[in-house]
């Protein structure tokens, strides 16, 4: 999906403030072209007040965001965004009571246009960008254009499971996503891990006698699981002294491609911020189906996109 950004990818009115002049904006609204500037108030109305350089543009309440005249959508939606980039259609002009011209906006209407877009021309298994805004235990909420917001579970977000999204992500974060379903009432889901390559790709990376880096994920009766990549695990024998979280130097002892494993052992552990980085293997626009497993192993770890 190229046709509409995340809020904070746009960047013709932020960038380019001097060449905007109020005969770009009517343009604009004559074309009903989607536009970015930044909140710099929200009033005691919760009206925006929009920074376009040239002049003020002001977002009325009912404007800021789908939901707000119904109240499905709360007022803090538009307060948040104060500092923040917005997308908008201009949607008129007028003379304030100083006789300054203000222009009017409408993040609502961006906001429909980009849905539309979505439910007409995306399927399943298409790679859009997202924005992180949001993270909760059970997944990581994303801005996948013009403030229009979907879902991406926890366990879609990488093969090596994480105990909280924020293991991954911070909000803000820019990333890459797959739509993985899209209901008839607009709710969208995404997944995130056919991105981050499969086992095979992921293990080309290391060597049996290398000592790396990792993450502790989880701490068994049976062995310690350690986060090389985030598509890529591998298992380190029982120890008493780590905990989920901690970086671990490991050593590589073997990889198993029959049987998908990687076997550890643990050199030293302790405490940090560090998170294995997320490289995305695949870069092309969609994806019907993708399979996670070498091919001589028997267990399959397979996702299907109905497209």
């Amino acid at each position: 999906m190229n046709a509409y950004y995340p809020e904070g990818m746009l960047s013709a009115i932020t960038d380019c403030k001097k060449s905007i002049t109020p005969a770009v904006l009517a343009e604009a609204q004559a074309r009903q072209t989607v536009m970015e500037a930044t909140v710099t108030m929200c009033d005691a109305a919760h009206n925006l007040i929009v920074n376009l350089g040239c002049i003020t543009g002001i977002i009325p309440r009912e404007e800021g965001a789908i939901g707000i005249s119904d109240g499905s959508t709360r007022d803090i939606a538009l307060i948040s965004r104060v500092g923040k980039p917005v997308c908008f259609v201009v949607t008129g002009f007028k003379n304030g009571a100083d006789g300054k011209l203000t222009a009017l906006l409408s993040r609502r209407k961006a906001q429909e246009q980009c849905r539309q877009y979505i439910m007409s021309s995306c399927r399943t298994g298409d790679i859009i960008d997202a924005r992180v805004t949001h993270l909760e235990s059970f997944g990581a909420f994303c801005d996948i254009g013009c403030g229009n917001i979907a879902l991406l579970p926890i366990d879609a977000i990488s093969v090596s499971r994480i105990s909280h999204p924020r293991d991954r992500f911070s909000a803000g974060e820019a990333i890459r996503a797959v739509i993985k379903s899209i209901d008839p009432d607009g709710r969208i889901t995404l997944s995130h891990k056919e991105l981050l390559g499969t086992w095979e790709e992921n293990a080309a990376l290391f060597s049996p006698g290398q000592t790396v880096t990792g993450v502790i994920r989880s701490v068994e009766n049976y062995g310690v699981f350690v986060e090389l990549t985030p598509n890529l695990a591998g298992l380190a024998e029982p120890r008493p002294d780590v905990a989920v979280g901690q970086q671990a130097s490991v050593y590589i002892k073997s990889i198993i491609r029959e049987k998908m494993k990687i076997k550890l052992i643990i050199i030293d552990s302790f405490d940090s911020f560090y998170s294995p980085e997320i490289k995305y293997f695949y870069t092309g626009d969609s994806l019907d189906e993708w399979e996670y497993s070498p091919a001589e192993c028997s267990k399959r770890i397979t996702t299907k996109f109905c497209g």
